[in-house]
């Protein structure tokens, strides 16, 4: 049966300032916890986040130094992160931006690197090594050390005010338990330091690093009411070198390494290339098996061209979310089907340009079988498992993910979801 959750709301504490920050009164939502049924973090215990934090240790940051400060190094204190304004990841204590050029070190330059391991002079057989692979490696741990910053546990993050957003910055949620980040808009967590792998592909990659948000073998995390986009730095406006576009954004959210419990409802994931992974290896069973399990419901993905999501090992329940395709060029597929995967889609609407056939929805990465059913395509039922099995006879995918979703606090007709998700998905939206 499905149930109606309300969502909880514990009583409001004032706001307080973390060094050289601003007081602000708390928004309702910002001690709110998931709500009972509501997808995987709601399961063992459920998440709670920071609500049970004192007034001494409610913050409102307006800058990156402000934030790092109220995260206070993954404490496990109860606390309340306040998000006002845009904070620049890539910005001094003082404030001063900072340009790739400041990470730069031990002689690295990116003229430098492309003669020195330009596929013509290094060749296609290795990856790079030597003197200028060592300054690029060293250069991007300077920029590391910058904009990734680690949340511990039992911590909210929520954006308040008019567009607060994270610019630049990596936000690690590694090995801890109870978080909840709402209300945020994630731009741009760009790698200045990508590199060149002539072994990726037939025709090499250049790798970058920096998800968004990643949880790294974390549990009972809930992620709401966010948008996630390349923002001002768009993959089409980037250079192409030795034939391969010169990437420097990774994911915008991945959930690896055994992480499990999460809930991902409402966002907005925009304008990206590889978006959601779940599980970053297929020989991670050791870690992996029994774990990833992530709820995904009523998220936009639009204009996404890959991995929304993919999923190794994890029991991963997608309903109710709104898959907008404007661009056949760059669209791959929307549901990869990893290793051991488990997933279920269900009641989703995809809307698809013409050329994009419901069978490119689902991609076979050695998963063996899935649940999908009461999917819509352009406002009208479509069976995609069926479309896929029957394009690539070769690679089928059988029906059926060997267990069946319990956690849904409610289930909306797929025909309705792209009014409802695109009305209220997305930062600035609670």
């Amino acid at each position: 049966m499905l149930i109606s959750a309300a969502p909880l709301v514990l009583a409001a504490a004032p706001a307080h300032c973390a060094p050289g920050g601003h007081t602000a009164k708390l928004p309702p939502y910002a001690r709110q916890a998931l709500p009972a049924h509501d997808g995987w973090a709601s399961q063992d215990g459920g998440t709670t986040g920071g609500a049970a934090a004192d007034a001494a240790h409610v913050y409102t940051v307006t800058n990156r130094a402000e934030l790092a400060a109220a995260l206070d190094g993954g404490s496990a204190v109860p606390k309340i992160i306040q998000v006002s304004g845009a904070l620049d990841g890539n910005a001094d204590a003082a404030g001063k931006p900072l340009s790739c050029d400041d990470y730069a070190t031990d002689g690295y330059s990116l003229d430098a690197y492309l003669a020195a391991y330009d596929p013509a002079v290094w060749g296609r057989t290795e990856v790079p090594s030597g003197p200028l692979e060592d300054a690029r490696a060293a250069s991007a741990a300077k920029q590391a050390l910058q904009v990734e910053l680690k949340v511990g546990p039992n911590t909210t993050i929520v954006g308040i005010g008019h567009k607060p957003t994270l610019l630049g910055l990596d936000l690690q949620v590694g090995g801890v338990d109870n978080v909840i980040v709402r209300n945020l808009t994630f731009e741009d967590a760009f790698d200045c330091f990508p590199q060149w792998d002539p072994t990726d592909t037939a025709d090499g990659n250049w790798n970058s690093e920096y998800d968004n948000l990643v949880l790294t073998g974390a549990t009972h995390v809930w992620v709401d009411h966010n948008t996630f986009t390349d923002g001002r730095r768009p993959d089409a406006d980037q250079p192409y070198y030795f034939g391969r576009i010169y990437q420097q954004h990774d994911g915008e959210m991945d959930v690896v390494k055994g992480a499990d419990h999460v809930t991902a409802s409402w966002n907005a994931f925009l304008d990206h290339d590889k978006t959601l992974l779940f599980g970053n290896s297929d020989g991670a069973a050791a870690t992996d098996a029994g774990k990833l399990r992530v709820t995904l419901h009523h998220n936009l993905f639009q204009d996404i061209g890959e991995r929304a999501p993919r999923v190794r090992f994890g029991q991963v329940d997608a309903y109710n979310n709104h898959y907008d395709v404007t661009d056949a060029a760059s669209y791959v597929y929307s549901l990869g089907v990893g290793v051991q995967s488990q997933l279920v889609a269900q009641y989703n609407a995809f809307t698809l340009p013409a050329g994009v056939t419901a069978d490119r929805t689902i991609a076979y990465w050695k998963g063996t079988a899935m649940t999908e059913d009461h999917n819509y395509v352009n406002g009208r039922p479509a069976d995609l498992l069926g479309a896929f099995d029957a394009a690539n006879p070769a690679t089928p995918i059988a029906r059926g993910a060997g267990w069946t979703p319990s956690s849904r606090t409610h289930v909306d007709n797929p025909r309705d979801v792209p009014r409802i998700v695109d009305r209220g998905a997305g930062a600035g939206r609670l």
